[in-house]
């Protein structure tokens, strides 16, 4: 499946859940660690924020991250991403 197939259908999922998805660009010095994004709660409201800059591949790792969080049992996903998100449940 194709990686902006795979984005589109995780915010789909994400937005399912309330969550609101943000692209910002993130700075950072040349010295810290690549920072991709994350989930945060904002007044009582999930909040991702991913990093514009990031590849499609981290975009998808952290889309991952934040949606195992969620009650994900009683969803019919399709295999191909019940099988990544798996790899992200915490």
């Amino acid at each position: 499946m194709d990686e902006e197939v795979i984005i589109g259908q995780l915010e789909e999922l994400a937005r399912g859940f309330g969550m609101q998805i943000r692209y910002e660009p993130i700075k950072q010095d040349e010295e810290s660690k690549k920072v991709l994004g994350g989930l945060c709660i904002l007044k009582g409201e999930s909040l991702l924020i991913i990093n514009s800059r990031a590849t499609g591949k981290d975009k998808i790792k952290v889309l991952a991250e934040a949606l195992s969080r969620f009650p994900l049992d009683q969803i019919y996903l399709r295999p191909v991403l019940r099988e990544l998100l798996e790899k992200f449940s915490l």
